[in-house]
C-alpha cells in the first residue's frame, strides 16, 4: 500500500511540475504582454475535455552549460491530440516560459512523433508557435531537430492540413516549418517572424529596423504575404484556427465536412443584376458579389491584406465547402500581377489537394504591365496560377462577371484548361484586349481616314476640332467592337462559355453544377510530380 501511495504521489508531483511550466512569475510576465500560456491556448483551441497529452514527462538530454540540473518535465513543449467540432486534431504548443520555448533534441522528437502519428491517422496538425528558436546549448543537435520537423512538414503537405499559429517570436531556422505548412496566422503586436533579426541586419547592412517593422503581423500580412491571417490577440487567433478547420477535410482522402443549409438553393438576388457598373472601367467590390451568392452571405477570406487585386477564401454552397478565387475590380482594376498570381496559385493547389471545389469569379483586364513586373518575373509567376488551375482535378466552376481579356482570360480557369462549367453574365466582355486598345490597332487606319474625309468635306480642321472628330470616330468604333466582339456570345457560340445567365441565377446554377459534379473523377498523367514554374 505504501509503495502504491508513493507511486501515485510521484505521478502527481511530476504532473504538477509539467503543468507549472516555467513557474508563476514567468507566466504572469507572459500574461502582462497580452499572451496566454501554452495550456490556456490549447484549452481554447480544443473541444472541452478532449485533450490527451503525450510525452508529458520527456526531459532534455543536455548536461553542458549548467543544464544538467534544469530538466523540467515536457521540456517546454506541450503535445497531444484532441477534438475540434468533434474531429480529431493533433496539436503542439511551445511554452515560452520554459527555456524561451527553444527547440531541443528531446522536444523536437516529441513533435516528430506527433506528426508521424497524425499522418498515420489522417488528421490535421496545428502548431502554436512561441519560441526563441534553436536551443543554443545543444548546438547542432537542435538544428537536426528542426530538419527532422521540416521533413515531416514536407511529407505531410497535401496529405493532412497543417496550420501554424505564430503567437510570439519565431526566428531563424524556425520560420521554415510554418512556411511549409498550409496556413499561417499571426497576432498583431505580439508575434513576429524573420530569418535574421534587427541586430544582425544592422551589423551586416547598416539598416535600422524594429522587430515589428521587420517581421510583425502587419508586415507579413500586407507586404510579404508570409502570413494568411492577422488577429488582434491570442483568443481571436485561436478562434480563426477553429473556423478555418471547419471548412477543411481531415485528410486528402476525405471530402470536406458538409453542414446543414437553411439558405434556399434557388434564392435569387436581384441586386446582382445591377451590381456591375455599365461602364467597364468603373470599379465595384467583388466581395459584394460573393456574399450574395454563398450560403448565409458568409465568406471566410484568406490572405485578406495581401495582393488585394485578387480575393481568395472559403464559403459554402448548399452546405458544401468551396474555395473562391475572384479578381477584385475595386483594387488595381482586378489586374493580375506577381503577388496576385502567387497568392491565387497557392490557394488553388491547396483546394485541389484537399478535394475542395473551386469557384472562380472573373473580371480581369489582363496582367499588370511595366518593367518592375517584367523584371520581377511576371511570366514565371503568372504561369504558376495557370499551372495550378490546369493541374487541378476538383470540380471547377467559373463565372465571368465582366472583363476577361487576353492571356488572363486563359489563366482564370477558362474552359480550355479543364474547367467543368463556364458561365457568363450578359455584362461579360471576352476579347484579346479591351475595346479601347483594340480599336487603336484594328481600326487605326480607318480612324485616320475618317478624319481626313471629314476635312475634305468641311475644310481644314483646327487641332482641337480634329481631336473632337477623332474622338467621336473612336467612340463609334469602340461601340461597334464591343457589340461585335467584346461580349459573351462569340465565346458561347464556340462552346467556350456553357451558358450566359442572369446574375440573379448564379447561386442556383452553381449549386446545381456542384450536385452534377458530385461524383467527378479526373486525374493527371502518371508521373512523380510536375515541375511547377517556381
Amino acid at each position: 500500500m505504501e509503495n502504491r501511495d508513493h507511486a501515485i504521489a510521484e505521478l502527481a508531483r511530476r504532473e504538477r511540475l509539467a503543468e507549472e511550466g516555467g513557474g508563476r512569475e514567468r507566466r504572469e510576465r507572459q500574461a502582462a504582454q497580452g499572451k496566454l500560456s501554452a495550456r490556456e491556448r490549447l484549452a481554447l483551441l480544443l473541444d472541452d475535455g478532449t485533450f490527451e497529452e503525450t510525452d508529458k514527462f520527456v526531459t532534455h538530454r543536455c548536461a553542458d552549460f549548467g543544464m544538467a540540473d534544469k530538466r523540467p518535465p515536457g521540456d517546454g513543449f506541450v503535445t497531444g491530440y484532441g477534438r475540434i467540432e468533434g474531429r480529431t486534431v493533433f496539436v503542439f504548443a511551445q511554452d515560452f516560459t520554459v527555456f524561451g520555448g527553444s527547440l531541443s533534441e528531446a522536444n523536437a522528437a516529441k513533435i516528430v512523433k506527433l506528426m508521424d502519428t497524425a499522418m498515420r491517422v489522417g488528421a490535421p496538425i496545428v502548431g502554436l508557435n512561441d519560441s526563441g528558436g534553436a536551443r543554443i546549448q545543444e548546438g547542432v543537435v537542435s538544428l537536426a531537430g528542426y530538419a527532422d520537423i521540416f521533413l515531416r512538414n514536407t511529407l505531410a503537405s497535401g496529405v493532412i492540413p497543417q496550420i501554424s499559429a505564430i503567437l510570439g517570436p519565431c526566428a531563424g531556422g524556425a520560420v521554415y516549418s510554418p512556411a511549409i505548412t498550409d496556413f499561417t496566422l499571426m497576432v498583431d503586436k505580439t508575434s513576429y517572424m524573420f530569418v535574421t533579426g534587427p541586430d544582425v541586419i544592422k551589423t551586416v547592412t547598416h539598416e535600422e529596423v524594429t522587430k515589428e517593422q521587420l517581421g510583425g503581423a502587419t508586415t507579413h500580412n500586407e507586404v510579404s504575404g508570409v502570413a494568411h491571417f492577422m488577429a488582434h490577440d491570442d483568443r481571436e487567433c485561436i478562434a480563426m484556427v477553429r473556423e478555418l478547420l471547419s471548412f477543411l477535410p481531415s485528410n486528402n482522402l476525405e471530402d470536406p465536412p458538409r453542414r446543414p443549409c437553411s439558405d434556399p438553393v434557388d434564392r435569387a438576388d436581384r441586386e446582382l443584376d445591377t451590381l456591375v457598373p455599365f461602364e467597364s472601367n468603373q470599379p465595384y467590390d467583388i466581395k459584394d458579389v460573393i456574399v450574395r451568392i454563398v450560403d448565409d452571405g458568409y465568406f471566410f477570406e484568406v490572405h485578406e491584406h495581401f495582393a488585394r487585386n485578387i480575393v481568395i477564401g472559403f464559403a459554402r454552397l448548399n452546405g458544401r465547402s468551396v474555395g473562391i478565387v475572384a479578381n477584385q475590380p475595386a483594387h488595381l482594376a482586378g489586374v493580375l500581377d506577381i503577388d496576385a498570381s502567387v497568392k491565387g496559385a497557392r490557394f488553388v493547389r491547396f483546394c485541389d489537394a484537399f478535394n475542395i471545389p473551386l469557384i472562380t469569379l472573373e473580371d480581369v483586364p489582363g496582367f499588370l504591365p511595366g518593367t518592375q513586373q517584367e523584371y520581377g518575373g511576371i511570366i514565371r509567376h503568372g504561369a504558376k496560377l495557370l499551372y495550378a488551375f490546369a493541374e487541378a482535378t476538383v470540380p471547377k466552376l467559373t463565372v465571368i462577371t465582366r472583363k476577361a481579356y487576353g492571356g488572363a482570360y486563359c489563366v482564370m480557369s477558362s474552359k480550355h484548361i479543364r474547367t467543368d462549367l463556364n458561365l457568363a453574365w450578359p455584362s461579360a466582355e471576352i476579347a484579346v484586349m479591351g475595346p479601347e486598345g483594340a480599336v487603336n490597332i484594328v481600326y487605326g487606319r480607318e480612324l485616320e481616314q475618317a478624319v481626313q474625309q471629314a476635312e475634305v468635306a468641311n475644310g481644314a480642321f483646327t487641332e482641337e476640332r480634329r481631336a473632337e472628330v477623332l474622338a467621336a470616330a473612336r467612340a463609334e468604333k469602340v461601340h461597334e467592337f464591343r457589340e461585335q466582339f467584346a461580349n459573351p456570345y462569340v465565346a458561347a457560340e464556340r462552346g467556350y462559355i456553357d451558358a450566359v445567365i442572369l446574375p440573379q441565377e448564379t447561386r442556383r446554377r452553381l449549386i446545381a453544377a456542384m450536385e452534377m459534379l458530385d461524383g467527378k473523377r479526373d486525374k493527371n498523367p502518371p508521373k512523380k510530380h510536375g515541375n511547377i514554374p517556381l
